[in-house]
């Protein structure tokens, strides 16, 4: 096990009715003008938008709202957020969704530290990040984790790059997790989440390092609950039990707890982003779209860990590379019996071209210029051939 230092300040309130106590949070936290971020007419049409702002309005909180966040997070969308706080003297930034908005908020409370920089120059470390602005988080949808995780992710529509940023500025001060809230999402944006969650766990659990047991308990463990949990969950929209267990799922996948004491890998992650910077296509749709063709590419670098999963997970007896392919293919049949895609074809519609294909490759390894991955470093030709693995 590796040296770690593992701080998640963001204060956790989990529960039925848990958005009754936002007002008092944002106080707590020094807020008096509050911008309020959030997607689509969801939260309009369920009452919850309306019911927050009341309370807020009642606690003597200035309130001003921003909808229309997307997924996959414009770059455009935050700068424009960030003048619109600027102007109002917004002091709280306040989530009301899902990974996407909440991404958005993390992003506008930095821009409002930097009002002379683009948003963009944060994101590709121009400028170094050193100061935020309050903000925290309502969860309506249990997918990216990023209520408590120290990442972001926004795309930039004029370069079709879409990145990641991690540090401790990214922690919300507070997370409002009510299951019931996620009742109403999509059934497709439910199963993405678990994709999500999933993936968070699975680019931390392959990695270089071993002998790290509690960490591989803590993994294990959150991977067979949402394994058990996804197919109850979407079969009744109702059901309180298995929304809650994915939504906490979703927490402790991506706060770091599943990679204490190792490196991360990623990589899956970064095939997704390009995917989805080219075709707008969802996060969690995209991540299993690659996941098997990676794991197909680079199970034997580790056959033992591959098969160890398929035992835990899926209790396969057989080890060697029988294990390891039959444990690829047990996780690959899963996302599909939740709906998502498993290749390019399904997620965009058609097969690549050879045009496309370099494109994204090109891409994910800024021109040839860097390797991705931890657990087995791949190049310009490694990236390729896992895309075109893919690409039926």
């Amino acid at each position: 096990m590796q040296k770690f230092t593992f701080h998640c300040p963001t204060e956790v309130i989990f529960g039925k009715d848990s958005e009754n106590c936002t007002a008092d949070l944002i106080k707590k936290y020094n807020g008096h003008n509050v911008l309020i971020v959030f997607g689509g007419g969801s939260i309009k049409r369920t009452g919850l938008l309306d019911k927050i702002i009341t309370q807020l309005k009642e606690a003597s909180l200035f309130v001003s709202t921003l909808g229309g966040v997307q997924p996959n997070p414009l770059v455009s969308f935050v700068n424009n957020g960030v003048k619109k706080a600027l102007a109002q003297n917004i002091d709280f930034v306040l989530a009301i969704g899902g990974g996407s908005v909440i991404d958005t908020a993390k992003a506008i409370a930095h821009g409002l530290q930097y009002p002379t920089h683009d948003i963009w120059d944060i994101w590709t470390k121009k400028i170094k990040l050193e100061k935020t602005t309050p903000f925290g988080s309502i969860v309506t949808l249990a997918a990216a984790g990023s209520e408590t995780s120290d990442s972001s992710v926004l795309t930039n529509e004029q370069t079709k790059q879409k990145r990641g940023l991690s540090t401790p500025f990214n922690r919300p001060r507070f997370a409002i997790m009510n299951p019931e809230l996620t009742f109403t999402a999509p059934k497709v944006q439910k199963a993405c989440g678990c994709a999500d969650i999933l993936m968070h766990t699975l680019e931390r659990y392959f990695a270089k390092e071993q002998d790290n047991y509690m960490t591989d308990y803590i993994a294990e463990g959150l991977m067979k609950d949402v394994i058990f949990y996804a197919p109850k969950m979407l079969a009744n929209p109702q059901d309180y039990l298995s929304h809650s267990e994915i939504m906490y799922c979703g927490s402790l996948s991506h706060n770091d707890i599943t990679g204490l004491g190792r490196t991360k890998d990623f990589s899956v992650h970064k095939f997704g982003h390009e995917l989805s910077a080219k075709f707008d296509a969802t996060h969690g749709a995209s991540l299993t779209t690659m996941w098997a063709s990676w794991a197909r590419y680079v199970y034997k670098h580790d056959i033992e860990r591959f098969c160890h999963l398929g035992k835990v997970l899926f209790d396969i007896s057989e080890t060697g590379e029988d294990g390891a392919i039959k444990t690829i293919n047990a996780l690959e049949e899963f996302f599909y019996r939740l709906g998502l895609p498993i290749c390019i074809s399904q997620l965009t519609g058609k097969i690549l071209d050879e045009t496309e294909l370099k494109y994204l490759t090109d891409m994910c390894t800024d021109n040839n210029s860097k390797a991705i991955g931890t657990f087995n470093p791949l190049n310009y030709e490694d990236v390729y051939t896992i895309f075109k693995m893919a690409n039926h």
